[in-house]
């Protein structure tokens, strides 16, 4: 089971989300806080594999204790919950390295299923979402986006182009012929080389390198042939 940290505070909630998700088979919760510091010291004491973190908390708010959870347990992932689809309090968490983020009026089932693919790895953030995202990392773009694909391999590159317009590991394999598995491979390997927590950190880094310019042209990966 994939245990969960609620952490809102506004106590309603807090036990409405306990009911709701309490009753998925895939999850438990473990905790109940209402505080950012309060969610790091209880990350701490205990396992958690996913925070469901409010953005917005008096004491510490979500995007301190997003960075502070990850820095004091790496696995545990962040899920944030926000009132709005996005406004500069969720591009802040997501890079503190939050995975992902969901308004509050949110279908129950449509969590739950944030939280599995969290879990899992990956980012849970809606096209619309991801669309509005970008729009707070465009103002940031430098200007040699060939520059910032260098550590990658000439494959490698095309993998993250495709991950930089959101693409799905199933789409990716599609456009350049592979497989799931080389994919995944090639997926991570970019995370790793690229100092990445997941799939929603890539958007961002290509936004804010020159990889993908604000009017959708992507830039020129530049690489030996062969």
């Amino acid at each position: 089971m994939i245990r969960v940290l609620l952490a809102d505070d506004q106590e309603l909630l807090r036990d409405a989300l306990g009911t709701v998700l309490g009753a998925d088979p895939r999850l438990q919760i473990v905790g109940s806080v209402a505080d950012g510091a309060e969610a790091v010291d209880f990350v701490r004491a205990h396992a958690v594999d996913v925070v469901l973190m409010d953005v917005r908390m008096p004491q510490m708010d979500g995007i301190r204790a997003t960075e502070a959870v990850r820095a004091v347990r790496s696995e545990t992932r962040v899920l944030v919950l926000t009132t709005f689809d996005v406004d500069e309090y969720v591009f802040g968490a997501i890079r503190a390295g939050a995975s992902g983020f969901l308004t509050k009026d949110a279908h129950p089932a449509e969590l739950a299923e944030a939280i599995v693919q969290v879990a899992a790895g990956d980012a849970a953030v809606s096209a619309r979402a991801t669309a509005l995202l970008l729009k707070y990392a465009r103002h940031r773009i430098p200007s040699d986006g060939a520059r910032a694909l260098a550590p990658l391999s000439p494959r490698e590159r095309e993998v993250a182009l495709l991950l930089a317009r959101g693409a799905s590991n199933e789409a990716i394999g599609r456009s350049l012929y592979l497989t799931g598995n080389t994919v995944k491979t090639h997926v991570k390997s970019i995370l790793a080389k690229l100092g990445l927590a997941d799939r929603i950190q890539v958007v961002i880094w290509a936004y804010e390198h020159g990889v993908i310019e604000p009017g959708g042209a992507q830039a020129a990966p530049t690489h030996p042939h062969g």
